[in-house]
């Protein structure tokens, strides 16, 4: 498998630092709690969260998109860890939002939904195959992301081209809320 060098890239061509289009329209809505974005590259959504006043953690193997994410935006918890490696443990019913966007590793939606408090909330974005092209490691089939969350109440479900001038492949957008339960929420008002 040959995998782009992410530290070169970020070297190369600091990335933009405007939150994609999916979190704007929903974070608009939501009211600051704790947020995790995982593989966050140079945090332009983390840094977006954190504006507005959410507690945020920021996840991502690349030591120079990290490098980046502190430089701008020093709130922000950043931190270096590979993902596929488990170098990072997600803690069960801790975030009020988790985002995990243009970063598909299908055996961390487990431990995603168990680390989104009750009445919290997904956000993932994935590419899928263009025409003539077939899911992979990385690319997602189609109806794949929605599966993921067909326990939960899915807020928003978009398969299509994609919204972010970065992105220039088809993508699968969810954003899904875990079921309230009766537990306390402990007076968030993300669950007013």
């Amino acid at each position: 498998m040959n995998l782009p060098d992410w530290n070169e890239r970020y070297r190369l061509h600091p990335s933009s630092e405007e939150a994609t289009a999916l979190v704007v329209e929903w974070a608009a809505g939501l009211n600051a709690g704790k947020a995790l974005d995982l593989a966050c590259g140079a945090g332009r959504n983390a840094g977006y969260l954190a504006v507005r006043g959410w507690e945020v953690t920021a996840v991502d193997g690349a030591s120079v998109g990290i490098d980046l994410l502190r430089s701008r935006h020093p709130l922000v918890r950043a931190r270096v860890a590979d993902l596929e490696a488990g170098d990072f443990a997600i803690e069960a019913d801790r975030w009020d939002l988790i985002l995990s966007c243009y970063y598909l590793q299908r055996d961390l939606f487990p431990a995603m939904k168990a680390g989104v408090r009750p009445g919290g909330y997904i956000l993932a974005i994935a590419h899928i195959p263009g025409p003539e092209e077939e899911a992979n490691f990385k690319r997602g089939a189609p109806g794949e992301l929605r599966g993921f969350f067909a326990d939960w109440e899915i807020q928003h479900d978009y398969e299509g081209p994609s919204r972010d001038p970065a992105h220039r492949r088809p993508v699968a957008e969810i954003v899904a809320r875990k079921p309230r339960s009766s537990a306390s929420f402990g007076g968030n008002p993300l669950f007013s």
